[in-house]
């Protein structure tokens, strides 16, 4: 199989020199979710992360990065970053916003750079999956390379 082509996420980290490998799988499009991603590369979902796209008020776009098990909790997003609350931004603005596609959207080489909370129990693991930045591509990357290469903070910002 001939290797992925790189993504621009990829080139941002190429450029940053953060080391990262590629992991594909296949796409299966009425079903985009982690847990499907998960289940595809053989991994458990608690070790996929995946990208959510919000708007807080007053200070606007902001990344929450979760585990693909669980499910994000605005308001605890919206306190990390002094918003008052905040809100999932509709899909159709996800493309616009980031460059990226519901299925594809990653933390790293946003259109902007947006603040990026990752959820804390990715510091539990070597390496985390997240979204290279399409369908069907994961990056394996160490999660605090992740927050390196996009100035993340890390906080608990999941339900329960």
């Amino acid at each position: 199989m001939a290797a992925p082509k790189k993504t621009n996420a990829a080139r941002v980290l190429d450029k940053l020199g953060i080391p990262y490998s590629l992991n594909s799988y296949p796409v299966d499009l009425d079903d985009l979710s982690a847990g499907h991603v998960a289940e595809s590369m053989g991994v458990d979902a608690s070790c996929v992360f995946k990208t959510l796209v919000t708007r807080g008020n007053p200070h606007g776009i902001a990344l929450g990065v979760v585990p693909g098990d669980a499910e994000l909790s605005l308001k605890k997003l919206a306190a990390v970053f002094g918003n008052k609350n905040a809100e999932m931004v509709p899909l159709k603005e996800v493309l616009p916003l980031t460059g990226y596609i519901r299925g594809g959207c990653s933390p790293v080489g946003t259109k902007k750079p947006y603040p990026v909370c990752i959820h804390e129990s990715a510091k539990n693991f070597e390496k985390i999956y997240v979204s290279a930045g399409q369908r069907g591509l994961q990056f394996v990357i160490a999660p605090d390379d992740l927050a390196r290469a996009v100035d993340a903070v890390f906080a608990d910002i999941v339900m329960g």
